[in-house]
């Protein structure tokens, strides 16, 4: 779970920094609110469904009864 973690919040940056160079260059003053507010949720869905993807090997843990 650590890692996943990590790595959301990995993508999350990245999301942040792209966002940031679009509104340096003005082309979110153009294409408005509403659809980045869409783009950033589906991006957002997107890094969830990767960070959990590669969160690693599930196991089954046998418990032995006494």
């Amino acid at each position: 779970m650590k890692w996943t973690g990590m790595y959301l919040v990995g993508y999350i940056v990245l999301i942040g920094g792209v966002l940031a160079a679009l509104w340096k260059m003005g082309v979110l003053a153009s294409i408005g609110t509403t659809w980045t507010v869409i783009g950033v949720v589906i991006l957002t869905g997107f890094g969830i469904m990767i960070a959990v993807s590669h969160s690693g090997t599930k196991e089954n843990i046998q418990i032995d009864r006494k």
